[in-house]
């Protein structure tokens, strides 16, 4: 389970279906950045962030649900209809939506105490969306048995982060520098962008997980 390998492979795959996945996910990353700008106009460019957080839970698990179920159903040979994911992701939504709040205060009370705790918590719940959204465990037994399986993987898992990452921060930190006041519609289409791109991180997580699981399942050698 080589992190590169894992980059690479998921690299190609979001290229192939860049189209696809667009289609999916797109709309609705444009609908939470908007509502996202919006609500801060309204309430400041100094309010909470916890603000923009609840527009996020609003959109994320629908998006990311349908998204999972989209790698999940391609990697099995199929071709789903994406009006028949999203009406899955919205049946997954409320658990989804409490599983993405209690895994955001976990990981916020972990960064409360130290950097590094809040990373820790961030890596051992990153299999925790599939477990959800591909075994339909309930979301503490999700995040607990996110917990198991990244076991002995903490490490290829934040590399495989970084290398996700990385690039959008540079990138994000570029656009500010080249754009540093941006107009309304010139923000929109940045937010827009740079969500879309995390979605990236999606479909590593996902290549990892399912090595993660055929490890898990396979059997000792003799």
């Amino acid at each position: 389970m080589n992190p590169l390998s894992v980059l690479r492979d998921s690299l190609y795959f979001f290229r192939r279906h860049l189209l696809s996945i667009a289609q999916l996910c797109l709309p609705l990353v444009v609908l939470e950045a908007l509502c996202t700008q919006l609500l801060y106009q309204q309430l400041g460019k100094d309010a909470s962030q916890a603000y923009g957080m609840l527009a996020s839970l609003l959109f994320y698990p629908l998006y990311s649900a349908a998204l999972i179920l989209y790698l999940d159903t391609r990697s099995n040979g199929y071709t789903p209809l994406k009006r028949n994911l999203l009406a899955m992701a919205l049946r997954l939504w409320p658990s989804f939506a409490l599983m993405v709040m209690l895994s955001s205060l976990l990981i916020m009370a972990g960064a409360a105490l130290f950097i590094l705790p809040g990373i820790w918590v961030m890596i051992n719940l990153v299999f925790a969306e599939y477990l959800l959204v591909l075994r339909g465990l309930p979301p503490l037994a999700a995040m607990r048995e996110s917990f198991q399986m990244t076991t002995g993987n903490f490490w290829r898992i934040l590399t495989c982060i970084l290398g996700v990452m990385a690039p959008l921060w540079l990138i994000d930190g570029l656009s500010q520098m080249l754009i540093p006041e941006p107009s309304p519609l010139a923000q929109l289409a940045l937010d827009s962008a740079n969500g879309f791109l995390q979605l990236f991180s999606t479909v590593v997580m996902f290549r990892l997980y399912m090595l993660v699981s055929e490890a898990v399942v396979e059997p000792p050698a003799p």
